[in-house]
């Protein structure tokens, strides 16, 4: 029996996909990727440059917000390479000896993949600086007197790594990323192409008003964008034949928590929760306890959408609500209060 034709960058996902759907829908070529246009253009220049001169690409940092797509960009960089693509984490290596395996079974021209590469022990990422500069890593064999250093040639590999905080990376450990691309959210525009691809990728109608209301609440974020399709997919299906109008979106979008604005539950607990406090400033702790969240997934996943939207500020003392923030939830700040800056 033949095997499957190679799916094209759009093709339908078969049924038996469905269980690995946020992989199915990623493009397969940077033909299919939608947005970053900037980040786009700039790898497939490098690429095309490596390729020509025979060499491996030189290593990657990719930084933004969660869901943007810098998994996928990893794996359409692997592709365009034609090299093979190893993926881990940064929490995932808790000792050298994890990382040695990994880099001694690469071959050459082959692909690493670090999510949360700011999350590598202080050990793990020194032990990576002659990896990357020199192809070589040091190992050392027995213990105590008897203790001796061998170094083993790695083959050329390109190191990519994704990062939600390039803050905490380390100066030196940055510094050795050859190229260095943030990923930025996504207009409602580019939203839109996606959720429409992949509701044509997935087989169900989608009309254009419910292409633009799922676009316009998901955050900037294209996970979120097709997160929010699977569940109106799944109304659909019971309650109109499966064709996603508007009425059935917002319906959806009802039920899933998520307002007009693109705030969800957890996003208006905190506003909520500022506002009783008389808008801030309030510690990051203190924040994390009103939602019920742990401080990076406050820091790194509510707060970004709710500062880009003029909503919350970041300040030196705290997180402040701002007077938009107090009108969404529907509340006026305190009388005499200042009102609390877009930016600190």
């Amino acid at each position: 029996m033949l095997p499957p034709p190679e799916p094209t960058p759009f093709s339908p996902v078969p049924r038996e996909e469905d269980g690995g759907l946020d992989l199915a829908l990623r493009p397969r070529s940077f033909e299919g990727f939608v947005g970053q246009r900037r980040v786009v253009e700039n790898l497939k220049v490098s690429i095309e440059a490596a390729r020509q001169r025979g060499e491996p690409l030189d290593h990657v940092l990719l930084s933004g917000l969660p869901g943007l797509g810098k998994t996928t960009l990893a794996c359409l960089l692997a592709r365009e390479m034609g090299s093979e693509l190893r993926l881990t984490s940064g929490p995932a290596l808790g000792k050298a000896a994890d990382l040695a395996g990994l880099l001694t079974n690469l071959q050459k021209g082959d692909v690493l993949f670090v999510d949360e590469v700011h999350r590598l022990h202080p050990v793990v990422e020194e032990y990576l600086y002659a990896a990357m500069e020199e192809y070589a890593i040091d190992i050392v064999i027995d213990s105590g007197p008897a203790a001796r250093s061998v170094r083993v040639t790695l083959q050329p590999f390109t190191l990519v790594g994704a990062t939600t905080r390039e803050g905490l990376l380390s100066a030196p450990f940055r510094s050795r990323f050859g190229i260095t691309e943030k990923l930025d959210p996504y207009p409602a525009g580019d939203l839109r192409t996606i959720v429409e691809r992949s509701a044509e990728m997935l087989g169900v109608a989608l009309d254009p008003p419910a292409a633009g209301l799922l676009a316009e609440r998901s955050r900037g974020t294209p996970r979120i964008a097709n997160r929010f399709l699977k569940r109106v997919r799944d109304l659909a299906q019971l309650v109109n034949k499966n064709r996603i109008t508007e009425a059935v979106a917002r319906e959806a979008m009802a039920r899933l928590g998520v307002d007009e604005n693109g705030l969800s539950s957890v996003d208006r607990s905190l506003l909520e929760g500022l506002a009783r406090t008389g808008g801030g400033p309030v510690g990051l702790k203190t924040v994390a306890l009103l939602v019920g969240e742990e401080q990076d997934t406050v820091e790194d996943v509510i707060e970004p959408f709710l500062v880009q939207q003029g909503y919350l500020d970041r300040t030196p003392r705290g997180r402040r609500l701002t007077d938009r923030g107090f009108a969404v939830v529907g509340e006026r700040p305190p009388r005499g209060a200042p009102a609390a800056p877009l930016f600190g």
